[in-house]
């Protein structure tokens, strides 16, 4: 009678034990979760940042209208990228290094948390067959299928919950995952690009300018400055039908670009359509108000030179 007593007290003391420890076990595990949503979330934002900035550099640098290095310039340049692009791959690795550890933790944590409720709702079931002896009750194998019933919801619950979550933060590490991928090969190119501009500017033919804009434009079929400068190449070999091609084409995708219709304006001069190259040239010094200098000085515009039309599109206030 003493030993039962006593297996009474000890089965009530746990079952006063589990209900008290649970709800606390619960909040710490989901304060965790929270808290690495959160660091992930930050990491996430700080990647975006960087990305932002990359892109203000690349605005800055390709706004230049006139080349600001010189050889040692450029040899610092290619330095300075080749350690960008290292910073990067580093960064990358340490990154994935964290968003694994993470995820194996989370996996820790839910299994953890899983067994210990198992383990807590066995408690519970000693508990109440203790209540139940007390009160008389006999359907003992009633009892344990519908106790069965209630840990197999919980931990079947449980472990859904925990799925999705990890559904979840899968689906936004891949989709970061995608836009850094993205952001590092938009570096590359723009890396590449950039230095095939450098390469550009030291050719001295025009003939092999073209050949380097070429290449620009196999890279980014639709750089609307490539074509312009392409136009401009073709203008000093004498082809203003095929400067006025890719003057066309550069308008087609940026129809407001004053480079572009300057360079249309050329052509069409050299080609004899007078009309037309003024008014274009019109369009191009309403928009950028330094080729109207640019055009008094280009030999393109001869035959406008005593036209009085052209003359009052050039003409200055110092005039």
């Amino acid at each position: 009678m003493i030993k039962t007593v006593w297996h009474m007290l000890l089965s009530m003391f746990a079952f006063v034990s589990a209900l008290f420890f649970l709800p606390e076990r619960v909040n710490a595990e989901d304060i965790d979760a929270n808290k690495a949503s959160v660091s992930a979330e930050h990491e996430i934002r700080t990647a975006e940042e960087t990305a932002k900035s990359d892109r203000i550099a690349e605005q800055t640098i390709n706004a230049l209208n006139a080349p600001l290095y010189s050889a040692f310039t450029e040899r610092y340049l290619l330095d300075e990228v080749k350690n960008l692009r290292q910073i990067v791959a580093d960064t990358h690795v340490e990154l994935t290094e964290k968003i694994v550890d993470r995820e194996l933790g989370v996996a820790d944590k839910a299994l953890m948390y899983a067994t210990d409720t198992v383990t807590y709702f066995f408690y519970l079931i000693a508990g109440a067959s203790t209540l139940l002896v007390l009160i008389g009750w006999n359907s003992m194998r009633e009892i344990k299928e519908r106790a069965s019933r209630l840990a197999n919801d919980e931990i079947k619950r449980i472990t859904n919950s925990y799925e999705e979550r990890l559904d979840a933060l899968e689906h936004e590490l891949n989709r970061k995952s995608r836009h850094i991928a993205a952001t590092q090969e938009e570096i590359g190119l723009t890396n590449e690009v950039h230095s095939l501009w450098l390469k550009a500017s030291q050719e001295s033919s025009a003939q092999n300018k073209i050949v380097v804009y070429d290449q620009i434009l196999g890279l980014r079929p639709d750089d609307v400055e490539a074509l312009t400068y392409k136009a401009d190449a073709a203008l000093s070999l004498g082809q203003a039908q095929w400067a006025n091609s890719l003057a066309n084409r550069a308008l087609s995708i940026d129809p407001e670009n004053s480079h572009a219709l300057y360079q249309r304006a050329c052509a069409h001069a050299e080609s004899g359509y007078i009309e037309e190259a003024l008014r274009d040239l019109a369009e191009a010094i309403e928009k950028a108000e330094a080729l109207r200098e640019q055009a008094a000085m280009d030999v393109s515009f001869e035959r406008l030179r005593d036209h009085d039309d052209f003359i009052e599109l050039t003409a200055t206030s110092d005039n």
